[in-house]
């Protein structure tokens, strides 16, 4: 939908449905006052730009901006591979002058020992399990291109692959961009095969891509329309993104050191962060024989659950917790104000949200009494703010000021509200009560450019919703509530 049309909806269109903590829950457009997304990109003063939620789009027709690139290649006992991989680099049309290449092994035996006249240099680390995260991080601190592309050792980028994928972050920091990985026998080729291959000779034998990732990018027209499953379609063996981004999120989380899990866990923490997601079908990458999931892997669904179970503790989507474990990042972080509460009022104000998967910080002059006299033992309450570490990969932040009660389904509408497409903030409010839920990408998109953005334009960046409190059912609670049973 055109983004002119779109200012004058509701951004919900007719109903939205979201599971939350088990429940489901449905908003109507009655219940919504929308303010507008800014019409167009955001200039910076580099030439580059902000863009409101995920429209890359709004960029269709401005040109790259050629930059240095660093390409980063986590290796491991690789060295037939890499020297496939080096030739295919040596075929890109990107300016050669501005590839810089980093191997990043990950304890091999043997170091490699590129034999390429590209711009390549090698770092290495001890080998201690499967450490590509690590690697990864590594390779990125051995230089300082602004813009990172990922590689594996085994997939091979056809010759306009860099130009492709480092389109869109040349011109948006914002942007974290995944390629087109496809399969091909091509285990035993060498560098003259595929040179002649992309020289009009022979082909290999095609395998099958995966349909799941074919099926998600059509669905979601190239990432433009995404949702809290979207981070899944980002694979790190053909990734790019600015390294003002990638240092913003953190890097690779360096605890995973088991294959799979970390790519994922990545682009998860780069939405929660504010990053544009873009899929670019023409930036194709060969990947040498079939996806992981087609091959004969003995216990895959073994190793399947221990990939799940590693992300599942740092990737907040309600999908990847439905046996309901609690883990010490919640999907719901809630920020309540206790300057106006009792112990009693407290209670009923925290007992809103508990049904969600949440941490609740208590903050004020009287927080640290009234957590003692609460007199419980749940850990997800705890006294402060909500640290930067929830911040960043937690999927909404809820804030309260007063003493605000409402019941426990309008808690979940709330969260469903804000998990809409393009919404960054939904408050609502009665006498001197109200309660505020932001999306953690609105969050972390306007922390990261608050001191060179006019905060007025920031504001364009995501819709702001006001719920009315009778529809939501907010209610401001008594001093005193009777605790009684």
């Amino acid at each position: 939908m055109p983004l002119a049309d779109r200012r004058l909806r509701t951004p919900l269109g007719s109903t939205c449905k979201r599971s939350t903590g088990g429940m489901t829950d449905s908003l109507t457009p009655s219940s919504l006052t929308p303010s507008s997304l800014t019409p167009s990109p955001i200039a910076l003063s580099d030439g580059r730009f902000l863009v409101p939620a995920n429209r890359w789009d709004l960029l269709d027709d401005v040109p790259g901006r050629p930059q240095r690139i660093a390409v980063v290649i986590p290796f491991y006992e690789q060295h037939v591979q890499l020297a496939m991989l080096l030739a295919a680099l040596e075929l890109q049309t990107y300016p050669r002058e501005l590839v810089e290449i980093v191997v990043a092994d990950d304890g091999s035996a043997t170091a490699p020992r590129p034999d390429t006249e590209l711009n390549v240099s090698v770092v290495r680390q001890a080998r201690n399990g499967f450490r590509a995260a690590a690697a990864r991080n590594l390779g990125t601190r051995a230089t300082t291109a602004p813009i990172l592309c990922f590689l594996d050792s085994d997939t091979y980028p056809e010759p306009g692959y860099l130009a492709g994928i480092a389109r869109l972050p040349s011109l948006l920091p914002d942007a974290l961009v995944v390629g087109r990985r496809r399969h091909a026998a091509i285990e035993d080729w060498t560098p003259d095969d595929l040179r002649q291959w992309w020289s009009g000779g022979p082909a290999p034998r095609l395998l099958e891509e995966p349909r799941w990732l074919i099926d998600a990018y059509a669905h979601s027209q190239r990432l433009l329309a995404i949702d809290h499953r979207s981070y899944r379609y980002v694979i790190s063996s053909v990734m790019a993104c600015s390294r003002q981004l990638f240092e913003d999120i953190g890097g690779f989380d360096e605890s995973f050191s088991r294959y799979g899990g970390e790519d994922w866990e990545l682009a998860h923490r780069a939405v929660t962060g504010g990053a544009v997601l873009q899929y670019v079908p023409e930036a194709v990458a060969w990947h040498a024989g079939p996806d992981w999931a087609a091959r004969d892997v003995s216990e895959r669904t073994a190793a399947k659950n221990r990939e799940s179970l590693d992300v599942a503790r740092l990737v907040t989507d309600p999908d990847a917790r439905r046996p309901g474990l609690r883990y010490a990042i919640p999907e719901v972080a809630v920020e309540i104000d206790t300057t106006d509460h009792t112990v009693g009022s407290l209670v009923a104000t925290v007992a809103c949200f508990l049904h969600l998967d949440v941490g609740v910080w208590l903050d004020g002059p009287s927080a640290a009494q009234r957590r003692r006299e609460l007199g419980d033992d749940d850990p997800r309450i705890q006294v402060g703010v909500v640290p930067q570490g929830v911040r960043r990969r937690c999927r909404f932040v809820v804030s309260t000021r007063g003493r605000p009660v409402l019941p426990r389904s309008a808690a979940s509408r709330l969260i469903a509200a804000c998990a809409e497409r393009g919404v960054g903030e939904v408050h609502s409010r009665v006498e001197d009560a109200a309660v505020t839920c932001r999306s953690s990408w609105s969050l972390n998109r306007v922390r990261r450019w608050s001191t060179t953005v006019d905060p007025e334009l920031l504001r364009g960046l995501y819709e702001s919703i006001r719920l009315p409190a009778s529809e939501l059912g907010l209610s401001e609670g008594p001093p005193e509530p009777s605790l009684a049973w």
